[in-house]
């Protein structure tokens, strides 16, 4: 059974996954029904609800389960989503079990699904990622959304700048194809992509800015931060969006925010992962089975 996973390579070209995404309309006229199995360890909020839609969406059934052993794991379904807090987790399960294992974000590590439905949207809006400029500004450090991001974005061409305070950037950047900036403002005029992240309280073990309001006036894209920004850019958000923090509602509406749709491809992606293992007939580690 293949797997698709933060731990091996999908042999599938970008072209190649974008059309499987957008196909995905017609993937439920030649999918038969059987079981997907959706596993988390807590509640959760947008991946838990995106993957058993997607999961529907293509003629399978969904099974939300939290675990605790292997035991209980390899004889529910035919894919394993899982969500965990500990790094490593995905990773760890493929080695128990022969189903196929999605990583749907585990601890700080990794978020691959939403680096795939992140490239998705910036290539709907941009037509290609080569060459274009992505700011990813906010929490840095605790954010497996940036860790998955930065893996695709620079594997198609893009740049990147992170923009954080220091506080807020990982302990070493070493071997990172990014560059780095504490000055929002600068790097502003010359994005095609703004790319907000949520301050990650609940991962903080330290007061790391001094106070939401000063993280606000100095990160936060507000009206007059986003009218710096080129024409034809947009921006970015994986969602939940602390209003107010690092972005007001107002900008959160504006038509140049693409964050409603990055939900909605977000399901589409997830589909395609699915289908790609359940029900393409292709072993995505060995080629076609």
């Amino acid at each position: 059974m293949p797997r698709f996973d933060n731990v091996r390579s999908v042999p599938f070209s970008a072209d190649e996954m974008f059309a499987l995404v957008a196909d995905v309309e017609r993937y439920p006229e030649f999918v038969p029904l059987c079981e997907s199995l959706v596993v988390h360890t807590r509640e959760q909020r947008e991946d838990g609800t995106g993957f058993v839609t997607a999961t529907m969406g293509i003629g399978y059934k969904a099974i939300r389960e939290k675990f605790t052993t292997n035991v209980t794991l390899d004889p529910l379904g035919r894919s394993i989503v899982v969500r965990h807090k500990s790094a490593g987790v995905p990773w760890q399960i493929a080695r128990w079990i022969d189903a196929s294992v999605i990583n749907a974000g585990d601890g700080w590590h990794e978020h691959p699904t939403q680096a795939l439905l992140d490239c998705y949207t910036i290539r709907h809006h941009l037509g290609s990622l080569a060459g274009k400029h992505i700011a990813i500004v906010g929490d840095i450090k605790h954010s497996r959304v940036a860790r998955s991001d930065v893996k695709a974005f620079a594997a198609l061409g893009a740049e990147i700048t992170f923009v954080a305070p220091q506080t807020l950037l990982p302990p070493s950047l070493e071997g990172w194809p990014v560059k780095v900036s504490h000055d929002l403002d600068a790097v502003l005029p010359t994005v095609d992509v703004c790319y907000l992240l949520r301050m990650q309280r609940e991962r903080m073990t330290e007061a790391l800015v001094p106070s939401l309001r000063e993280y606000h006036t100095y990160y936060g894209l507000d009206g007059v931060r986003a009218d710096r920004m080129p024409k034809g850019s947009i921006i970015m958000h994986p969602g939940p969006m602390n209003r107010g923090v690092e972005i007001t509602a107002e900008v959160a509406g504006r038509d140049n925010s693409v964050i409603i749709e990055q939900v909605a491809n977000g399901v589409a992606v997830r589909m395609a992962v699915l289908f790609l293992l359940l029900g393409s007939g292709v072993d995505v580690i060995g080629g076609h089975s």
